[in-house]
């Protein structure tokens, strides 16, 4: 009998752990079933948008040219639920035992146009990276300005204008009633041109500032990403869009952008 057999015993329930642990371990890019009610209203193009020049950076099925940062595949708190891009939460990678990590969509860009929306758990806090750059032993954060994405109400970083909602994190201040309640989708918009650069939430332009200007390199020189990163002002003229995994659920959808041109 298999249970009067210790070698046998041992060899089936390594068969049957190994998988398990593999999967639990191993970096991967997430596609799971789109079972969202209303999809085919969202991740979509209209045939004006596409005229525009806008593409789509999340089609609502599949977590497709999104990868880690610094990394070749997914970090596996990232999964596509209901047509949401959905980072998990610290209670369910720690029951799954998932891999943590920001992730970037595999292109850069330069002169754009950035739209999508995002919501956040109750005390949540996420962000949206861009013009972003992957260098050794970096973090995103210490290459890239930030959108902040966050829940002002309960997070303690509300209390701090350079850290809510829709602020250029720990640079450009916000009002604290911006957002919408959590649990409620947010409009976020995102401009780059020739150096000039907006942040709009929900219909509102709350951050305009221009980066390679002396004003600029004042305002990084009192922060706190010179300790971090002495070359932190030198901001790319071309980079990586990157979401933030900060340890708390956040979705995102209709993740889309566009090439600004000079005017004709």
């Amino acid at each position: 009998m298999l249970e009067n057999n210790p070698i046998l015993f041992m060899k089936k329930y390594m068969l049957i752990l190994f998988p398990a642990l593999l999967a639990a371990n191993t970096c991967r890019e997430t596609n799971y079933p789109d079972a969202g009610p209303n999809n085919e209203l969202q991740n979509k193009l209209t045939h004006q948008q596409e005229e525009q020049g806008w593409i789509l950076l999340f089609d609502g099925q599949t977590t497709k040219q999104w990868r880690g940062y610094n990394r070749t595949c997914l970090p596996t708190v990232w999964r596509v639920v209901d047509g949401k891009l959905h980072c998990v939460g610290a209670d369910q990678r720690e029951a799954e035992g998932l891999i943590s990590g920001d992730i970037v969509f595999d292109k850069k860009f330069s002169d754009f146009e950035l739209s999508l929306e995002w919501k956040i758990s109750p005390g949540g806090n996420s962000g949206i990276f861009y013009l972003a750059q992957e260098l050794p032993d970096f973090t995103i954060w210490q290459t890239a300005p930030e959108m902040q994405i966050l829940d002002n109400q309960l997070h303690s970083d509300g209390q701090e204008s350079k850290h809510r909602a829709g602020a250029l994190y720990g640079l450009f201040g916000v009002r604290k009633d911006l957002p919408r309640p959590v649990g409620e989708w947010n409009h976020a918009r995102i401009r780059v041109y020739r150096g000039k650069v907006e942040h709009w939430l929900n219909g509102r332009r709350v951050v305009r500032f221009n980066i390679w200007t002396n004003r600029w390199n004042e305002l990084v020189a009192n922060s706190k990403f010179p300790a971090y990163n002495p070359s932190w002002a030198d901001v790319a003229r071309e980079g990586y869009i990157g979401l933030q995994d900060h340890g708390h659920d956040v979705w995102f959808r209709n993740i889309k952008i566009r090439k600004l041109k000079p005017p004709a």
